[in-house]
């Protein structure tokens, strides 16, 4: 006698409501310039958000802390990149690309 399970209807409806949130988490990229002191280093980067951080004041929020771990001070959010432009980016920010 073979006996095959089926999934109940009501489960798979809240998995794929459960799971809503974490499609609608898209990244947005933040272009930003910190610095160092004692000596004076500068350098500019890409790091990566998730998409309700890609607003100045959120996205100083999130990059302050990450940089301050290394001693980093943010200086300024210069602008937001798609995923599009992302890759013409990565020479500039060199080092700095998606690391903090």
């Amino acid at each position: 006698m073979t006996h095959t399970y089926k999934f109940p209807k009501f489960l798979a409806a809240s998995l794929a409501f459960a799971l809503l949130p974490m499609a609608s988490q898209a990244a947005c990229y933040a272009e930003y310039k910190a610095k160092r002191d004692n000596p004076l280093k500068l350098h500019y980067g890409i790091a990566e958000l998730l998409d309700g951080q890609c607003d100045k004041a959120t996205a100083t929020a999130v990059l302050e802390p990450r940089l301050a771990a290394d001693d980093w001070v943010l200086l300024s959010i210069v602008g937001f990149v798609d995923a599009d432009a992302l890759q013409g980016k990565k020479e500039s920010a060199g080092a700095y690309f998606l690391r903090y």
